[in-house]
């Protein structure tokens, strides 16, 4: 069977590049074949294997977008939409999500296969650092035969589902699988961070930034982001970074020896 992986793109904040990229990382660090899925409003420069699916104008989203307005995090919470039951007709299986500010750089099999029957998010690092239960949304496993409550609950009452979660993605995914039972924490090891796990302070100013042995994918949350990291970084004193020589083999020199320089 294959191993679904979606992804979802709107605005212009990231280009096609980031998707292929994705795409690429995903289908060779994947032990079984891959039907990769983006969900966009903008499929030009997508990698035509790709497969694409209209990003919708949900019909909950004047409320939850009054209620993001109001935590301040407007814009939040697209990714709910690819939850939503019966969206891709066909599909078999359980579902391995991605944002895009992500770096595939080891394999994705014990990731997909863990737990089944579970949602899986890596726990959020400020969350755990803190002591709070939540997962962090930038890796998300889930079967949509099992798990359409997450869909279904929010488009109940989003107001509300998005008050509870105070305007939080990650927040109302992990929370409301924990909330059933069905939660699992992906290994730390296997979902690293950038800035706190690759290239913290102060070790930031004495050496490149370094990736994990056992990281199977890399979170670029907040800054820098991929780009911003590749010639080196200095948005602050404590997010400095030198220039990355593996970032720049994995998220581009592999893709375009699999893609090819047109699509990577």
């Amino acid at each position: 069977m294959r191993a679904n992986i979606f992804c979802i793109k709107w605005g212009t904040a990231f280009g096609p590049e980031y998707v292929n990229r994705l795409y690429s990382g995903a289908r060779r660090h994947m032990d079984r074949p891959v039907r990769f899925f983006c969900m966009t409003e903008q499929a030009e420069g997508l990698h035509p294997d790709i497969e694409i699916i209209d990003l919708p104008v949900e019909p909950f989203a004047e409320p939850m977008a009054a209620a993001l307005a109001v935590a301040n995090r407007q814009g939040a919470m697209r990714k709910v939409s690819l939850f939503r039951p019966g969206l891709v007709p066909d599909l078999e299986g359980p579902v391995l999500g991605f944002d895009l500010d992500v770096v595939i750089t080891g394999p994705l099999g014990e990731i997909h296969d863990l737990a089944p029957g579970t949602i899986a998010m890596r726990h959020d690092w400020t969350e755990k650092r803190k002591g709070r239960p939540t997962g962090h949304g930038s890796v998300f496993r889930f079967d949509p035969a099992q798990h359409g409550f997450l869909y279904e609950d929010l488009a109940k009452d989003a107001y509300a589902e998005v008050e509870k979660a105070r305007g939080s993605e990650q927040r109302y995914t992990s929370h409301k699988a924990m909330d059933r039972d069905v939660f699992t924490y992906i290994p730390d090891p296997w979902v690293v961070s950038f800035k706190y796990d690759c290239n913290p302070f102060p070790g930031n100013w004495l050496h490149a930034p370094r990736l994990p042995e056992d990281a199977r994918v890399v979170c670029f949350h907040g800054h820098p982001k991929m780009s911003e990291a590749l010639e080196g970084y200095n948005g602050s004193f404590i997010r400095h970074s030198k220039p990355c020589d593996w970032l720049r083999e994995h998220w581009i020199d592999r893709a375009q020896a699999d893609l090819g320089s047109d699509w990577a």
